[in-house]
């Protein structure tokens, strides 16, 4: 009888591996949302991450730096902090899905 010359004990294990994926394009429709929804359903082991889709959010992320003098400075400093996170995010991803209205490429859906 033959016999593999490797273990094949492996393929029995359950292997579990998480996914990040970073949603990007439009933030006026709810297909973020819709995405997070599926992989729930279908209880996928998925982080989703994302730009601020909250403008307000968006725009006090300097605050953390403390009060600004102007608003060209408040806007400066949030840019730059809402930079630094979407670079990590960005770094630390392991798919990236996009979608635009009008689409002008389409994912398959999670």
């Amino acid at each position: 009888s033959y016999s593999p010359p490797f273990k094949t004990s492996f393929v029995q294990e359950k292997v579990s591996m998480n996914w990040t994926v970073y949603l990007s394009g439009e933030i006026r429709s709810d297909w973020r949302q819709q995405r997070m929804d599926g992989a729930e359903t279908h209880r996928m082991p998925i982080l989703f991450t994302s730009a601020a889709t909250d403008h307000e959010a968006s725009d006090a992320a300097g605050d953390v730096l403390g009060k600004q003098q102007n608003s060209f400075s408040r806007d400066h400093k949030s840019s730059k902090v809402n930079a630094i996170r979407t670079r990590t995010l960005l770094v630390n991803l392991v798919y990236r899905a996009c979608d635009f209205n009008p689409p002008l490429i389409r994912y398959p859906n999670l």
